[in-house]
């Protein structure tokens, strides 16, 4: 930012200072060369200064995210792919763009899995009874219905179970692998500790295991278990798993390191039924010259089938569907259209996603960008970029930072390489430029997941906050001169609306 903030001074500066005597006719175009690029990203800040100003009163002073929030978390509830409950989701959604005046609103078509969990317990039988908290995996099968009763052997990571080999030979593998608590210079740890959702029941079964478990991928818990997808492999015998809250696992552990010899009994009745029909939802505010052309901003609708899906991802949605409300509102309309998508299936097999990317092939080379809100909608911080070319990233990364500035008063001025997501994944085999909005995630993972995932811990002004900072960018990106990460120069600014 300090090269950010320079750059802009010396502009300032260079604006205010007499104008000097013409150089050289063959001086002329080498010295714009040289300095086509400081002026492209001042021109960025300055020339959206007062329309970014316009949105974020707007936005503050008052909209309609908390309403749809509470039509969907509390209204419809948590929306696992293939449920009555996401297929709510997506009338609600159609209706509610439809209300607000957006234009295109429509149902994409989306065939998604249905996985449903069914009841599940865990009981720890020796050295005494004892129920314990567990919620199954996406996509886990059923046990028996009897349940499967085996001793637990308690491994903290991969290289133990391969080292422990037929150890692990018919009792119930538990990884208590832990997530290390969030650290602002190195984030959540998300990455590396979700490996042992993914793949611990194929880990566990190569070892001949009858079941597996695996400690909650959170940093903090209150005897709150967290569920997520699962994955098997072909060839690898199918085995149930599992997750357990940190409080058991590490008692669970404890036992075992005492030398004590620990006994459970797993049932779950999960089960996978055949394909069911859902729908990406769509809803646009169109461009006012160059209407083909489109900046996409969305969520994903679905979410797992506990809590409400507040942060994850109903959060996510609303600010995206609000942002083009409170840009409606002002008249505002960019050059470029800005396309509202409500992504169904993120959670369990990305689906709408791919279908997306498919059923708009024709569309990818004029899609500018596309940002993703699905960490939360706590205090917004900034975006993130990735393009498509090595050869732009930095650039883009400047601009960003260039448009990021506008958010100062809420704070959202980071700009970073990296950005992405899920849903829009599909879309960067075709050049698409891909952004996430980010949002401070120090907290995200105590709920994500979990039955505390509820509009309680979504705080209104912060809520607010997101929709000024999505309404902000996806307006810019859908209006600038150029794409982000554009070498070209920049035509003269256009008068702002």
């Amino acid at each position: 930012m300090l090269a950010v903030l320079a750059v802009l001074s010396a502009s300032r500066v260079a604006a205010q200072s007499p104008e000097p005597a013409a150089p050289p006719a063959a001086a002329v175009g080498a010295a714009d060369r040289q300095s086509e690029d400081a002026a492209d990203r001042a021109t960025l800040t300055d020339r959206y200064r007062q329309t970014a100003e316009r949105i974020i009163d707007a936005a503050l002073a008052g909209n309609d995210a908390w309403r749809k929030m509470e039509e969907l978390c509390d209204g419809i509830g948590h929306r696992l792919s293939g449920s009555p409950e996401l297929e709510r989701a997506v009338e609600w959604a159609a209706a509610a763009m439809t209300r607000d005046g957006q234009q295109n609103v429509r149902k994409e078509l989306v065939s998604v899995p249905r996985w449903i969990r069914g009841r599940e317990s865990l009981v720890m039988t020796q050295p005494r009874r004892m129920e314990l908290t567990l919620l199954g995996l996406g996509g886990s099968i059923a046990t028996p219905p009897d349940g499967i009763t085996a001793p637990v052997l308690v491994v903290s990571d991969k290289d133990e179970l391969d080292k422990l080999g037929e150890d692990a030979r018919g009792r119930i593998v538990l990884f208590n692998h832990a997530m290390p608590p969030y650290d602002v210079e190195t984030g959540t740890h998300y990455g590396r500790t979700v490996a042992y959702r993914g793949n611990g029941a194929v880990w566990a079964a190569e070892k001949g295991a009858a079941a597996a478990l695996v400690r909650s991928v959170t940093a903090r818990s209150l005897n709150s278990p967290h569920t997520g997808a699962m994955r098997y492999r072909e060839g690898v015998r199918k085995i149930p798993t599992a997750a357990i809250s940190i409080e058991h696992a590490e008692m669970l552990a404890r036992l075992t390191r005492s030398g004590t010899s620990v006994t459970v009994t797993l049932k779950m009745e999960a089960q996978t039924l055949p394909d069911a029909p859902s729908a990406n939802v769509i809803g646009e505010l169109r461009g006012r010259t160059r209407p083909e052309e489109v900046v996409v901003i969305g969520g994903h609708l679905d979410s797992w089938d506990v809590g409400q899906g507040a942060h994850d991802d109903g959060g996510g949605c609303v600010i995206s569907m609000e942002a083009i409300n409170v840009l409606r509102k002002l008249d505002l309309r960019p050059a470029r259209t800005i396309r509202v998508v409500l992504f169904t299936n993120e959670e369990n097999g990305l689906a709408g996603g791919r279908a997306y990317a498919e059923q708009h092939l024709d569309e990818m080379p004029n899609h500018v960008a596309a940002i993703e809100s699905d960490g939360g909608v706590f205090a917004p911080l900034g975006f993130s970029v990735t393009t498509a070319s090595e050869a732009r990233q930095d650039r883009a990364v400047e601009q960003l930072g260039q448009i990021t500035a506008l958010l100062a008063r809420i704070g959202a001025t980071r700009a970073k390489g990296g950005g992405g997501g899920a849903d829009i994944g599909p879309m960067r085999q075709h050049g698409v430029t891909l952004l996430a909005h980010d949002a401070d995630m120090s907290t995200y993972f105590d709920y994500h997941h979990s039955h505390a995932d509820t509009l309680d811990k979504v705080d209104p002004l912060e809520l607010s906050r997101n929709v000024a900072a999505m309404a902000v960018m996806a307006y810019v990106l859908a209006d600038m001169p150029g794409r982000l990460g554009d070498a070209a120069a920049s035509p003269p600014p256009a008068t702002e609306p």
